[in-house]
C-alpha cells in the first residue's frame, strides 16, 4: 500500500519545517482583509504560524506578518490566533 504523502510547510517564525496539520494559516484576500484561515484553504496570500502562544507573541512583536502579508494585521487576528492555541492546550487537540 502506497503512503500518503504529508504537507510540509515552513513557520515564519521558528523556520520549523512541519506538517500543515501543525500550523495555523493567517491569510491576506484579494481586498487586503486579513483572516485566520482555519480550512487551510482560502484563497489569497498566506503565512504559516507554529501552534505556540510564544510564536505568536514573536509574531506580533516583529511585525513579521505585516511585513510578509505586506498590509497591517488588526489586533483581532492575533487574538483569534491566541484563542485557538489555549484551547488546542486546554483541549489536548489539534485543529
Amino acid at each position: 500500500m502506497k503512503k500518503r504523502k504529508i504537507p510540509m510547510r515552513t513557520c515564519v517564525i521558528t523556520k520549523e519545517k512541519l506538517a500543515k496539520k501543525d500550523l495555523i494559516r493567517v491569510v491576506k484576500n484579494k481586498d487586503n482583509e486579513v483572516s485566520v484561515d482555519k480550512t487551510g484553504r482560502a484563497n489569497g496570500r498566506g503565512a504559516y504560524l507554529k501552534k505556540d502562544k510564544e510564536v505568536i507573541l514573536k509574531a506580533k512583536v516583529n511585525k513579521i506578518l505585516e511585513r510578509i502579508l505586506e498590509t497591517n494585521i488588526p489586533e483581532d487576528v492575533y487574538e483569534e490566533l491566541i484563542v485557538i492555541v489555549e484551547d488546542i492546550i486546554e483541549g489536548g487537540e489539534i485543529l
